[in-house]
């Protein structure tokens, strides 16, 4: 019988289960750009980060954060982990995110650009760990039982 091969695959980030790398991309011309990536999970929702030193932009799937995010208070949890560095026009990102609601998908953003800065300088983690931003908020929804309204809902008890 044949051997298998193993495949032999690096767990850098244990709740991620990939390998956070530095990676380039093929831009027009030829060239290749650098990017830090990371993920950010909240609820329901998933975002995708990359960070370029280069580019001086955020785009939020291919949109403003500003048109993207309505209300200020999303807005500032997207740009609290640049401010917290006190590097807000060094970086430039573009997000893909879905999923949940768009204050799942603001902290989920929060999330993947904390880890994305994190692969970017290790000397930031701990900063952005002490405020918060590379701990995963895992509370999600309780999932809805039979026989009952919602998760934990029953329908009313009448004696007669």
């Amino acid at each position: 019988m044949p051997k298998k091969k193993q495949l032999k695959k690096k767990i850098v980030n244990k709740e991620l289960r990939t390998e956070a790398v530095f990676k380039e991309e093929p831009v027009s011309g030829g060239k290749k750009e650098q990017y830090y990536e990371g993920v950010g999970r909240r609820k329901t929702s998933i975002a995708i980060v990359r960070l370029y030193t280069k580019k001086k932009e955020i785009l939020i799937n291919g949109r403003d954060p500003r048109s993207y995010f309505p209300l200020m208070r999303q807005q500032k949890i997207i740009e609290s982990p640049f401010e917290k560095m006190k590097c807000p026009d060094k970086f430039g990102a573009t997000i893909k995110v879905g999923g949940g609601g768009l204050e799942a998908q603001a902290e989920a953003i929060r999330l993947g650009i904390s880890r994305a800065m994190v692969e970017f300088n290790q000397d930031f983690k701990k900063r952005l760990r002490r405020a918060g931003f590379l701990t995963r908020d895992s509370r999600v929804v309780e999932r809805k039982k039979y026989g009952l309204r919602k998760a934990r809902r029953a329908p009313q008890w009448s004696k007669r």
